[in-house]
């Protein structure tokens, strides 16, 4: 790989933009407003709706019925399916735009003489990219320098890794950007070029774009390329208890229009057969019935099925996203943010996630075990040997620009490796590489060919080894390379063999520093050449090496980290530490944050985990707080045990290699500064790496489900109320005690805004304190049913003694017609919708305290304010078509009470059902 490269200046990038196009895909057509609205209308209610509709405006021509019923019906059809579809279109909508403003993509790129890092969206044709292991390649090109492994399966399928390589027949530089024979016969098994969507696997290459955005092979299969989001467990669960329900309405419905029916002409005949055929014999009759008895199902069906279930899952999520954004965490898809709230387990990585990931180089051990706290404290022949040993072993880059002080690219450890000799003076020297093995976490190194020159300082022993192109840079775990090690070089460069007294006191330092959670990393030389299928073991090449030193480098535990633990365990959530760290190094971490507490407490390496079963391990397995020295296999072993075990699995990862893992867990934690294969593995997204968001992943998780709960036990309570009115009020006289218009007001308060209200709820640290919940623990609680059951039959018989009681219909004023009717039936509807609201405030907490944090939650007070002042003002302007007429103060005082009371009662069930629980 060239040394320098310019890339486009600025002006030439802008040029290239407006002659070639950005990089930006044209979104995917999605679902509009109108299509959505449209949509709705398929829903099995609506079109019951409809048909109750047109039978209805045929009673108008023929004078059954009053023309503002079927205006009332119809208004009433055309409102709730819009407010539905406003809600759910902009939830939808501010969801995916957050999801897609946090998702972009960073890239390398070479402008001005610099390499930086720029959105994918602002690359342009002919710029020169960095890509290395676990990136997503961002537009169709060709290799500049270098060579690469790339899993194509987004644009083929095939799971095979291809080779690419650059075509030396083909000149490329700034002057041929743009190649028009790039697109003649595309094949994704050309090793020459690459495809913008595809993923880096293994090596390291800059590349040239030729094609960007919509151009790209990528770009014009987008529109036919759509992902499947997996159904989520909470979204089946809910799907199943409202089709339960339903099917309970449709039956329900059935079954009461019948007995009404039978009730009409049978019953008020008194089995009369005479007297029933003659109130038959008058057609309009039976019509009638018949029409009143589908009017009277279509109620019974509005109110029982709780459309506004599934989509519950979808809005909560699009409230809570904002705030979730702010805490770092993106929720790639829904099923991880439902489920982090159920972990029993979570597999976390160590480096930045329980520490602070800003890794720093504390001391130099040199082969003689003399220690140097700074770069510039090195002697000038092994500083040099230093330097070329970690700047020609890395895929990390310094900037070279004034304005850039970062170092980009690579993993945590080689940015701090490059930090550590980019703070001292400047090295004079060139080098060329010839081959690299690039760094993987089963090999524990890598390792790089060099040929050139040094500067004249150097020693004659190091330059001679440059000049014959066989000098291998190793740089690795301790334990991979000093066994390796014969020789040594001294502090002027000189070669000195390795004696066991000196591999012992370099063992007893290491050791030290592990103790003091210090990790250490080893450099080494090599006289023979690379070979490409090269490893430590086992092969005939790097059998002797020679010791440049060792590396102690400190990661910081975060101090939030140790609470976040802290909390995790509380919740019922155990927490293992999985690190490439050693052992000592590892236990150090593990107690200094909180995981290792006891005696009892396991730590085990990768090696020793090999030995184990999966049946012994099942059986440890819920004292094992470190897995040290892990590689990627043992992420995805534990993964699959502890999900035998019926556990709800949680893991963290960051690299390529964690895609498989991430995959297989139940909540995959993507790290926001990994590769680009681990988000698209992991179903949420730490945006800063931190403990403590996945801590508070967990947290909105539990929240969730929670708001989700809160707003079934008020939606289920006003079901079972609305249904057995309507049941029972036709049987006993009162032959439509809600209107059709006036259910579908109560059933719009009841899904889309009450969905609304209780979306926003606050996350509060008491859910931390419960025990996860069981993979197959219903939906609906015992308590939940205490709830829904009594607070139903309540409100119900509340309500039939409303429209029963003489002493309550004397509160309200005489009609025209000389009865208390047309003001009684409005008080009901008010005392109806009101009861609802106020059963809302039993609904959203689960202690005595109804307005335990409502301040945090301001959406469910204008939401539930909103609908009570709407209530009023319709109470004087609904006139027929909501069968209302304007109430006087003393009628509004008598609501208000009577409402009032479902608050008392339900605090007695919450009461009692607390001392329950307290005893068992």
């Amino acid at each position: 790989m060239e040394t320098k490269i310019s890339g486009l200046s600025s002006s030439a990038a802008l040029e290239s933009r407006k002659s070639y196009g950005s990089n930006q895909l044209t979104k995917q057509e999605v679902e509009s407003f109108w299509d959505k609205y449209k949509g709705n209308f398929d829903d099995p209610i609506i079109k019951i709706l409809l048909v109750a509709l047109a039978i209805n405006v045929g009673f108008v021509f023929i004078g059954k019925a009053h023309w503002y019923e079927s205006v009332g019906i119809a208004v009433a059809v055309l409102l709730a399916t819009l407010v539905g579809t406003w809600s759910e279109h902009k939830n939808e909508a501010t969801f995916q735009q957050l999801q897609d403003d946090a998702s972009k993509i960073k890239c390398k790129v070479f402008r001005d003489g610099v390499i930086n890092e720029i959105y994918i969206d602002d690359i342009v044709v002919g710029d020169f990219i960095l890509l290395q292991s676990g990136d997503k390649i961002p537009a169709d090109g060709v290799i500049y320098s270098g060579d690469l492994k790339v899993d194509q399966a987004t644009l083929n399928g095939e799971s095979a890794e291809a080779k690419k390589i650059k075509d030396e027949k083909i000149a490329v530089n700034s002057n041929t950007v743009y190649d028009p024979d790039f697109d003649k016969e595309i094949d994704f098994l050309d090793q020459y070029k690459l495809f913008r969507g595809t993923v880096v696997c293994s090596g390291e290459a800059v590349m040239v774009a030729k094609r960007v955005g919509d151009t790209s092979q990528y770009g014009k299969l987008a529109l036919e390329m759509q992902t499947e989001e997996r159904e989520s467990p909470l979204k089946v669960k809910l799907s199943d208890l409202a089709d339960s329900i339903s099917l309970f309405g449709y039956i329900g419905g059935a079954l009461i229009a019948v007995a009404f029916i039978f009730k009409k002409i049978v019953l008020e005949n008194g089995f009369n057969m005479a007297r029933i055929m003659e109130y038959v014999s008058i057609w309009q009759n039976p019509v009638n019935d018949i029409v009143n008895a589908v009017i009277l199902a279509v109620i019974i069906i509005v109110v029982a099925v709780p459309e506004g279930l599934p989509m519950m899952i979808a809005m909560v999520l699009s409230l809570n996203m904002r705030k979730m954004l702010n805490d770092n965490i993106l929720v790639r898809k829904l099923v991880g943010i439902e489920t982090s709230g159920s972990l029993n387990i979570l597999f976390s990585d160590k480096t930045g996630t329980i520490t602070k990931g800003q890794l720093e180089v504390v001391t130099f051990i040199s082969g003689k075990n003399q220690s140097f706290n700074k770069f510039d404290e090195i002697m000038a022949e092994l500083k040099e040997l230093l330097h070329i040993s970690i700047a020609q072993n890395t895929n990390a880059l310094f900037c070279e620009d004034k304005e850039c002080t970062k170092v980009i690219g690579g993993n945590a450890t080689e940015r701090a490796l490059v930090g550590f000799i980019n703070m001292g003076e400047k090295v004079d020297y060139q080098i060329e590489k010839v081959f690299s093995v690039p760094f993987s976490s089963d090999k524990k190194y890598s390792a790089t060919q060099i040929r050139g020159r040094g500067s004249a300082s150097l020693h004659p022993n190091i330059i001679k080894n440059l000049d014959s192109d066989n000098l291998t840079l190793i740089k690795g775990a301790p334990e991979k390379i000093i066994g390796k090690c014969t020789k040594y070089y001294e502090h002027n460069g000189e070669i000195k063999e390795l004696t066991k007294s000196d591999i012992d006191n370099l063992e007893q330092t290491m050791n030290d520093l592990a103790a003091r959670a210090i990790r250490v990393i080893a450099l080494a030389t090599s006289n023979e050449p690379l070979e490409r299928e090269d490893t430590i073991e086992g092969t005939s090449s790097l059998k002797e090496m020679t010791l440049v030193g060792i590396v102690g480098i400190r990661d910081e535990v975060r101090p939030e980290a140790v609470s976040a633990i802290k909390e995790v365990q509380g919740a019922g959530i155990q927490v293992v530490m999985i690190t490439g760290d050693r052992r000592e190094t590892a236990i150090a971490i593990a107690k200094e944050s909180g995981l290792i507490q006891s005696d009892a407490d396991v730590i085990l390496t990768s090696e020793e985990l090999k030995t184990i079963s999966d049946e012994e391990l099942k059986k440890i397995l819920p004292k094992i707080r470190v897995i040290a020295r892990a590689l990627p296999t043992d992420k995805s072993r534990l993964v699959k045990v502890a999900q035998e075990l019926n556990l709800v699995v949680g893991m963290t990862g960051d690299g390529v290699n964690d895609a498989p893992a991430l995959k297989k867990s139940d909540v995959g934690f993507a790290m926001g500064s990994g590769t680009e294969v681990a988000k698209e593995a992991g179903d949420i997204v730490i945006l800063d790496d931190n403990f403590i968001s996945i801590e508070k992943a967990v947290l909105y998780g539990r929240t969730i489900f929670k708001s989700i709960r809160k707003f079934i036990v008020f939606q289920l309570s006003i079901n079972v109320s609305a249904v057995l009115i309507s049941f029972i009020g036709p049987l006993i006289g009162l032959v439509q005690p809600l209107t059709i218009t006036q259910m579908l007001w109560v059933n719009l308060v009841m899904d889309t805004l009450a969905a609304l209200a209780f979306g926003g709820e606050p996350a509060l640290r008491r859910y931390m304190q419960e025990l996860p919940k069981r993979r197959d623990e219903k939906i609906v609680s015992p308590d939940m049913w205490s709830s829904i059951l009594m607070g139903g039959i309540f409100i119900s018989s509340l309500s039939i003694f409303f429209l029963t009681s003489g002493s309550i219909a004397d509160f309200f004023r005489f009609g025209p017609d000389g009865k208390h009717d047309m003001y009684l039936y409005t008080g009901f509807f008010s005392f109806f919708v009101f009861i609802s609201i106020l059963n809302g405030l039993n609904a959203r907490t689960e202690t005595m305290n109804l307005f335990e944090h409502i301040t945090q939650n301001m959406g469910f007070v204008k939401v539930m304010s909103s609908i009570l002042v709407i209530q009023v003002i319709m109470t004087y302007i609904g006139g027929v078509i909501l069968r209302t007429h304007g109430l006087v103060f003393k009628e509004w005082i008598l609501i208000i009470v009577l409402a009032f009371l479902i608050i008392p009662l339900d605090l007695l069930r919450k009461y009692i059902m607390h001392s329950v629980l307290k005893k068992s």
